[in-house]
């Protein structure tokens, strides 16, 4: 597993790629939780995800020992990142994505001068694939999330928020692979393991819930949330071990609890954000925490929204004053 020193190492790596994201708050969504909620800003972080520092990381300390081609798998975010880094460092990028990617992630990939092939809907189907390639021509594979440069690369998110904000009773994160999530408890755990740290996962894409629940890593079919950033079909072989020693709980959101903490967020704090970081807020506002007066920071992952979708993500707000939260 992963260590905190290899988290200060990544963050030393990356401190001249990444930008530390700014803590914002809400003073009406804070009032409508019952806490005081606080978001850790990664849509407005380079690329416009977290997924940035992993890949940073992992494609840096490639190049340093003499990659000269990358390639990915992803269903957008990571593959912008791998682009983003690999074009920086004027490295060809190969980047394999699901067939119903989201066209805005899609762009973003060819505007980093990066290659895309489309290839099936799960993370079972193209990160063969993307390892075929890098074979192929020679290149590295860099792992959406489980690998211990990119978990610890992630990781950094946990070091910039307790920098950020010393009374923290808990931070809520979303779950895909489990990457974000296991570099966070590590740098967490390992340095105020009274802090709890929470998992976040769709309904409709519960892998991780399942696999905790089952004592072992459990596959489900592919699956259409909306928050398509957390469509993987199970937790990494070593992200999984982190989030069974170290994670305190785990919830699940429902589709439309997901579209109703994005509307909020957006009419109330102006900021576009995806359907992903919205579950984080979806769990503090429906009261999935049993928690109250309490200082929650809420992962916010990524802003990468496709414009056409928007409209049809967002529901009535004022439902918000009679639902269960």
């Amino acid at each position: 597993m992963i260590t905190l020193k290899d988290i200060q190492v990544a963050k030393q790596r990356i401190q001249n790629v990444v930008y530390e994201t700014p803590l914002l708050q809400s003073e009406q969504l804070s009032n409508l939780c019952g806490n005081q909620l606080f978001f850790k800003a990664e849509h407005l972080q380079k690329t416009g995800s977290f997924k940035i520092r992993g890949a940073s990381n992992m494609v840096i300390h490639a190049i340093e020992n003499g990659a000269q081609h990358v390639t990915t798998a992803s269903s957008g975010n990571h593959g912008q990142a791998v682009s983003y880094v690999a074009n920086k460092y004027s490295v060809p990028s190969t980047i394999v994505v699901p067939e119903n990617a989201s066209q805005c992630k899609i762009n973003a990939i060819l505007g980093y001068n990066g290659q895309v092939e489309k290839c099936g809907t799960t993370s079972g189907e193209r990160l063969p694939r993307a390892q075929q390639i890098a074979d192929e021509q020679n290149g590295i594979y860099i792992p959406p999330y489980d690998d211990p440069l990119i978990m610890a690369g992630q990781g950094t998110v946990g070091l910039e928020i307790l920098q950020q904000l010393h009374d923290i009773d808990a931070i809520i994160v979303p779950i895909g692979g489990g990457g974000l999530i296991s570099g966070i408890l590590t740098a967490v755990k390992e340095t105020n393991p009274a802090i709890r740290i929470i998992g976040v996962e769709p309904e409709l894409a519960n892998d991780t819930y399942l696999s905790l629940q089952n004592k072992k890593i459990t596959a489900i079919p592919a699956t259409n949330t909306i928050a398509d950033g957390l469509r993987t079909n199970q937790p990494g072989d070593l992200t999984f071990p982190v989030l069974a020693k170290y994670l305190d709980d785990l919830v699940l959101v429902s589709e439309d609890e997901i579209r109703m903490a994005f509307s909020l967020v957006l009419e109330r704090t102006k900021q576009l954000i995806e359907p992903s970081s919205a579950t984080t807020v979806a769990a503090v506002l429906y009261n999935k925490l049993n928690m109250k007066g309490k200082n929650i920071v809420t992962l916010i992952s990524g802003g990468n929204v496709d414009i056409e979708t928007v409209q049809g993500l967002i529901v009535d707000t004022a439902k918000a004053k009679t639902m269960n939260m």
